[in-house]
């Protein structure tokens, strides 16, 4: 039996193209946003605000940016796919096809995680025109990008089963992504905090480590334990996959 069946194949490569061939939706529209974040918060006002973590504060928010831009493309493919095909009711060929619930779940997730690699590698990309960028650690980098992408691509395929109309995918985007992503340490460290209640929202917010892991990949500094917080996302990653796939066995949102 073949590792990886035609069926699971084809779906991946739908799933994969079905963004690769829509460029001006998929991939412009992070490129003009952080060619903005980076003019305004690492040039204009990068100057004003000094070195954070004992690096300039355009090099600092750079890892931050990628991470916001790899999770939310993540996010939204995994949910866009999966909605628009419910609400096409085109996912009926998928579910009627021998593909196990698993192997589906998994064509999905990694469609959406490749997207928000990509999205990453274009920002990471956008940045190095703005300043000199390097990765320190190149392995961690990776498996960070894989394993947050993975999770909000798990994230999304709940999100596109929930959804009952394009107002909760807009939803979940602005009102529980976005939060998360700005509270995380994208644009300042935790030790700028005063301790308190600030700083403690701050550790409790899963994005933080996130951010943290992907700057230690980028510079090679971090503020908590990079191997810790790699665990503790892994686990997440596969705990959202399973759950997933119990979700496809049950017909959640597929078979209303």
């Amino acid at each position: 039996m073949a590792v990886f069946p035609t069926g699971f194949k084809t779906l991946t490569r739908r799933e994969i193209l079905r963004f690769v061939r829509r460029p001006r939706n998929t991939f412009v529209p992070p490129l003009i946003t952080n060619v903005l974040y980076f003019s305004v918060f690492g040039v204009i006002l990068g100057d004003r605000v000094g070195q954070i973590a004992g690096v300039p504060y355009i090099l600092f928010i750079l890892p931050g940016l990628v991470v916001l831009g790899a999770i939310s493309n993540a996010f939204e493919n995994g949910s866009f796919s999966i909605f628009h095909g419910r609400w096409n009711e085109y996912i009926h060929e998928t579910l009627t096809s021998p593909l196990s619930y698993s192997q589906m779940v998994w064509a999905y997730t990694i469609s959406s995680a490749l997207r928000g690699v990509i999205v990453g590698v274009i920002i990471s990309a956008v940045g190095a025109v703005f300043t000199s960028v390097g990765v320190e650690r190149p392995l961690y980098l990776v498996a960070f990008a894989v394993v947050v992408t993975v999770l909000f691509a798990s994230f999304g395929i709940v999100g596109g089963l929930w959804a009952d109309d394009f107002d909760d995918l807009t939803m979940m985007n602005q009102f529980i992504l976005r939060p998360l992503v700005f509270f995380g340490g994208v644009f300042y460290a935790l030790e700028n905090l005063p301790e308190g209640p600030l700083q403690t929202a701050t550790l409790l917010n899963p994005m933080f480590y996130m951010v943290d892991g992907v700057r230690y990949g980028f510079l090679g500094t971090s503020e908590v334990n990079p191997n810790l917080s790699l665990g503790v996302l892994t686990l997440m990653a596969a705990a959202m996959v399973g759950v997933n796939t119990v979700l496809f066995k049950r017909g959640y949102g597929l078979t209303d």
